[in-house]
């Protein structure tokens, strides 16, 4: 018996989403065409899960049906005519609308080539049978289940199962995206899909940067990460990323430890904790081929250097000291060595820094310095950076100590002139 999902639709999703897919159905019932809401959300709905992420397939033009939607409901679309793809956009709420299609792959890794087609044939093309769901949105048969591959008996039984055995091979980042779904649902690969994904882990390699990086900040969003990266470990997935890269028991303990100490950490941490043990030259090396932002890569290089500095923190050092070595760091950076370190003194200096010393600034500024009679040029720099050293080692708590401080350099130059 064909599942009718309208309840669920219903009850589970916002009333705005819900108008919008009722008007979809609506408009293209109303020219003759298929459409369905697809993907994450139908398997999120299943497994009475919150999901706002809404994607359809039209059995159309995707372009033109989507410009037609903005027509009557108002909104903005922005159209990817490579993929025959576009987004809706209305208030807060995006919606990919895509064109029934089949992919064609012309060779490993490679991205695929798109010739429109049927839903059955758009579902044929997922990665995961839990994925490959699809609702209809048409007023006669609005909510029903469109199932050719019997996800949903997949969901009820907590498996990954792919689609066809050339899966990995036409995409390894599926790979990656398995153990994620795995691990957030707590499922597990179904036997003969394991038996592939073992065997085809080398085939990581021949994925290129934006999308692995993509697939690693997605793990890297989840509620708790570790899990996965962990399982990514047992499987060699991270190994064929790079050989350095390892997913194991203490990077699970920072991840959770980062959580304690941040509540809700970013992704940027999380990356700063996974290479952390990669030494300058490796982590380098990996941020580069990653492609990270420049702003990561940072981070990356800055921990690098924490690193090497670590012993030097171990010792007994004025603020301005410590201040000297972790000047320009980035943060997180910071945090990250927080998180790792063993030592309670080293600890105790990042956090000194973290949460007070970066913040120090002189109360006299460039102009205040030559009303002083100090003259312009690299006298102004130098001073000033006497006077953040002063007020670091709490020589100078005021505008006026700072005043005086300068009177008593201006007083010592003079005598030695």
């Amino acid at each position: 018996m064909t599942r009718n999902l309208a309840d669920q639709v219903s009850e589970q999703l916002p009333s705005q989403h819900l108008r919008v897919l009722r008007t979809s159905g609506q408009m293209a019932a109303k020219r003759g065409h298929g459409i369905y809401l697809v993907g994450g959300v139908v398997r999120d709905l299943l497994l009475a899960r919150p999901s706002l992420d809404i994607d359809l397939v039209v059995e159309t033009d995707a372009r033109e049906f989507a410009s037609v939607l903005a027509n009557g409901l108002g909104g903005s679309v922005l159209r990817h005519d490579r993929f025959l793809t576009s987004k809706f956009c209305l208030d807060d709420l995006d919606i990919d609308i895509v064109t029934a299609r089949r992919e064609i792959y012309p060779h490993p890794g490679a991205l695929p080539i798109v010739e429109p087609n049927t839903i059955q044939e758009d579902l044929r093309r997922r990665d995961f049978t839990i994925n490959a769901l699809a609702i209809d949105l048409r007023p006669q048969t609005f909510g029903l289940l469109v199932d050719p591959f019997n996800g949903e008996e997949d969901l009820m039984r907590g498996l990954i199962r792919i689609l066809h055995d050339e899966s990995f091979i036409d995409d390894a980042t599926r790979i990656l995206r398995a153990i994620r779904y795995e691990q957030r649902f707590d499922f597990r690969l179904e036997t003969e899909t394991e038996r592939l994904l073992l065997q085809h882990v080398p085939g990581l390699r021949t994925v290129g940067a934006d999308r692995l990086r993509h697939e690693l900040d997605l793990i890297l969003k989840e509620n708790e990460p570790e899990k996965a990266i962990v399982r990514l470990g047992s499987v060699n997935a991270l190994q064929a990323i790079h050989p350095s890269l390892v997913g194991d028991g203490w990077v699970a303990e920072r991840f959770r430890e980062a959580r304690r100490v941040t509540n809700t950490p970013s992704p940027a941490l999380y990356y700063a904790l996974l290479f952390y043990r990669l030494n300058q030259e490796e982590a380098t090396h990996l941020a580069s081929y990653l492609r990270l932002p420049r702003s990561l890569t940072r981070i990356i290089v800055d921990q690098a250097r924490l690193r090497q500095a670590a012993p030097v923190l171990e010792e007994d050092l004025s603020n301005s000291a410590i201040y000297g070595l972790l000047k320009g760091c980035s943060p997180t950076a910071v945090l990250a060595s927080i998180i790792v370190t063993e030592s309670d003194q080293v600890r105790h200096k990042l956090q000194l820094y973290l949460s007070r010393l970066r913040y120090v600034k002189p109360l006299l500024d460039g102009n205040s310095l030559q009303e002083l009679g100090v003259i312009s040029g690299p006298q102004i720099g130098e001073m000033l950076n006497a006077l953040l050293e002063a007020r670091l080692d709490s020589r100078a708590h005021t505008r006026e100590d700072e005043i005086a401080l300068v009177h008593a350099w201006q007083a010592t130059e003079k005598g030695v002139n």
